[in-house]
């Protein structure tokens, strides 16, 4: 059940009235129950076989998350801490990363002439392990660091784990900032649930007119068994596939957040723009923000104390280390391994000048469009990204190599490029972000006074939306 799909329009009608419902004891409890339910349902819908393994983790870690409270100051809370990271941790790994190593570790020990009879076991991995294993595991860790307290209402624990906008494909909520949301009744606001229908309405612009329209392009010459394309065309769909997964995500993150809004929670932001930035350490500060952060403050921060003798190498090392960690979370590929060690080592010029933690705002002229300076920073970083995006989207390292060698060959050729409505859609929504930089989404609309151009503007987006959706197709990081 797609958030952008006709029944989860119909399942969320169905919770927004109950969980709204004008009883005359409304309390957070009844509505955490609502969503805790929906939740379940919705995961249900999408992985029954599944269901069982989440709640066992939920239950797990809520009595993790109260042993350590009760055991502050204590070498039970840190054996405790390490029992759900080292549970967390090992329940991601079985399931998603045990074939990997099967096969890597067999591929390994062929090449000395020591063949294996290994062979990959049938396992099944869940819709979104992903996502909700970080949830735990940044739960135990808040509460050893005594960030938040335990929470001891099993039904808001729970609800966090798998509410339901962002259980597939994220944002990555912290706990010290959702669970707090859920521990009162939530009344119904006009202002914030029509701005979450702004937003939702802008993401499925984004997903079902831009990287919809998109993806058959992208497929026709990096899926599996693609036609072998000129140099020209290979970078034309590097670049639509950047564009693909931008709007495919941030798509999803605008709808998560929207019905968050419509429920009068507060979701994470998970994207800022990222096209925009003026570096690679800037544009990871805006592209798939919940999980840049929790990789830092979990794994990068620590790292850097460790390593904190050695400074800028040490620096170095942690950087490679979390973005290797980054890579891997994507998924059991190599590529996924060479994605994360090339975007840790665009970091190593940056540390090495004193400039990871330099962004600064994008300056512009008198028509509002960036300086030259920094445009072309801009574009480099742009370049650099779309460059990631090709290693990304390889399934293969031997696929990479070939849309690498096709570059030798047609540069100067004119490219396929699709139908030119999908990048006039592109264009579009790369004008609405830069003038919306300053926003929180594309589609916010406070300092529009005309009722007449807001609603314009709203049926002119449902219009496009009918009319040029391309053939639907699953979340990309739904599988992740």
């Amino acid at each position: 059940m797609a958030i952008n799909s006709l029944p989860f329009l119909a399942f969320f009608v169905v919770v927004f009235a109950l969980y709204y419902l004008p009883i005359r004891r409304q309390s957070g409890l009844y509505q955490n129950v609502v969503l805790l339910l929906a939740s379940y349902f919705f995961y249900g819908y999408a992985d029954l076989r599944m269901l069982p393994l989440l709640l066992a983790a939920t239950v797990v870690f809520y009595f993790i998350g109260i042993g350590i409270e009760r055991n502050e100051d204590k070498p039970w809370a840190d054996r405790l801490l390490l029992l759900g990271i080292v549970a967390g941790v090992g329940m991601l790994v079985y399931f998603k990363y045990t074939n990997f190593f099967i096969q890597s570790f067999g591929n390994l020990l062929g090449c000395f002439g020591l063949p294996t009879n290994w062979h990959s076991l049938k396992i099944i991995v869940p819709l979104g392990i992903s996502f909700f294993t970080f949830r735990l595991v940044s739960y135990v860790i808040e509460v050893h660091r005594g960030m938040m307290s335990a929470t001891h209402d099993f039904i808001a624990f729970a609800t966090y784990v798998a509410f339901f906008p962002c259980m597939l494909s994220g944002p990555i909520d912290r706990p010290n900032i959702f669970i707090p949301q859920l521990g009162q009744a939530r009344l119904f606001d006009n202002n914030t649930a029509t701005d979450g229908l702004r937003q939702i309405l802008w993401g499925l612009f984004k997903k079902m007119v831009v990287a919809d329209g998109l993806a058959q392009f992208v497929d026709l010459y990096l899926g599996s068994g693609g036609v072998t394309a000129s140099g020209s065309t290979t970078i034309v769909v590097a670049l639509a596939y950047t564009f693909q997964i931008y709007a495919d995500f941030s798509g999803y993150s605008d709808m998560a957040i929207g019905v968050g809004k419509v429920l009068n929670i507060k979701v994470a932001k998970n994207f800022n723009y990222p096209f925009f930035a003026l570096n690679i350490a800037d544009f990871w500060r805006r592209w798939h923000m919940s999980l840049t952060t929790w990789v830092t403050d979990y794994v990068f921060t620590p790292l850097c104390f460790s390593f904190r003798k050695n400074r800028q190498w040490g620096m170095i090392a942690a950087i490679i280390i979390n973005f290797l960690i980054v890579g891997l979370w994507h998924g059991a590929s190599w590529n996924y391994v060479i994605y994360g060690l090339y975007h840790g080592l665009l970091f190593v010029p940056l540390i090495l000048m004193g400039k990871m933690n330099t962004s600064g705002e994008v300056t512009t002229n008198r028509l509002g469009l960036p300086v030259i300076k920094d445009f072309m920073r801009m574009l480099f970083t742009f370049v650099l990204v779309v460059f990631g995006m090709l290693i990304f989207r390889c399934t293969t390292m031997a696929q990479f190599a070939h849309e690498l060698g096709t570059l030798r060959h047609g540069l100067l050729t004119l490219p396929d490029i699709g139908a030119a409505a999908n990048w006039l859609f592109v264009v579009a929504m790369l004008i609405v972000e830069w003038c919306q930089r300053h926003r929180d989404h594309g589609l916010e609309m406070s300092s529009m006074r005309s009722t007449v151009l807001r609603w314009g503007v709203y049926l002119l987006l449902v219009l496009v939306i009918f009319i040029y959706g391309g053939e639907t197709t699953s979340f990309i990081y739904q599988v992740f």
